[in-house]
């Protein structure tokens, strides 16, 4: 089984994939269980985000680049991780998936939802998530939860950015490929009452 975590910066899903992993791991124990993020979790993609994350770069890299960069990065994990993982019985657990590219190269990069399919279709293959939790917050409150940010390029973009990725989400949830495995759950709350509305919705048994 494959659950993705989406959602803005600021809305929680790398916590809420971290607490979900860790439930999944004490629950069934004797199960593979893994956490990955895109992109990164391979020596190969981390150099990758390295590379299409740095500030250093932000002003020449091309927005098609940046689109092929994560594309590449995503690849080697799916292939090599992902896929070998879900084949043996596994859950793998991620924080992001080609579903940012939709939402933030796609949309608020501009470069259009097909386009980013088009550059997804080999890197992904037939890996697609079995669940996606798209973690919901509003532009206004990603932006202030990351104000203060001293992270990658993308935590300083600003409010026409964050809209455009928005958008780019409530368009990739009505694609035929996503739309029975989205859920959207709202962030607001403690930690813990946003990952009660995960297991509300998470299959008894997996």
């Amino acid at each position: 089984m494959y659950i993705v975590f989406e959602g803005m910066v600021g809305s929680g899903k790398s916590t809420q994939s971290k607490k979900l992993f860790e439930y999944l791991k004490a629950k069934y124990p004797t199960r593979n269980i893994i956490h990955v993020r895109e992109p990164g979790s391979t020596i190969i993609a981390q150099e990758i985000r390295l590379l299409a994350q740095s500030r250093v770069f932000e002003e020449d890299m091309h927005h098609l680049t940046e689109a092929y960069l994560y594309a590449a990065a995503r690849a080697q994990l799916l292939n090599t991780v992902v896929k070998p993982t879900i084949e043996a019985g596994g859950i793998v657990v991620a924080d992001r998936s080609f579903v940012s590219s939709l939402a933030n190269q796609g949309e608020a990069r501009g470069l259009g939802l097909d386009i980013i399919m088009n550059i997804n279709k080999e890197a992904v293959g037939n890996v697609l998530p079995d669940m996606v939790f798209c973690m919901h917050i509003d532009v206004d409150e990603s932006l202030t939860r990351t104000s203060d940010a001293t992270g990658d390029k993308f935590e300083k973009l600003g409010r026409e950015f964050y809209e455009g990725v928005q958008r780019g989400y409530e368009k990739a949830s009505k694609l035929p490929i996503l739309e029975k495995a989205w859920r959207t759950i709202d962030s607001h709350g403690t930690q813990d009452q946003v990952f009660a509305k995960i297991l509300n919705v998470l299959p008894e048994n997996m």
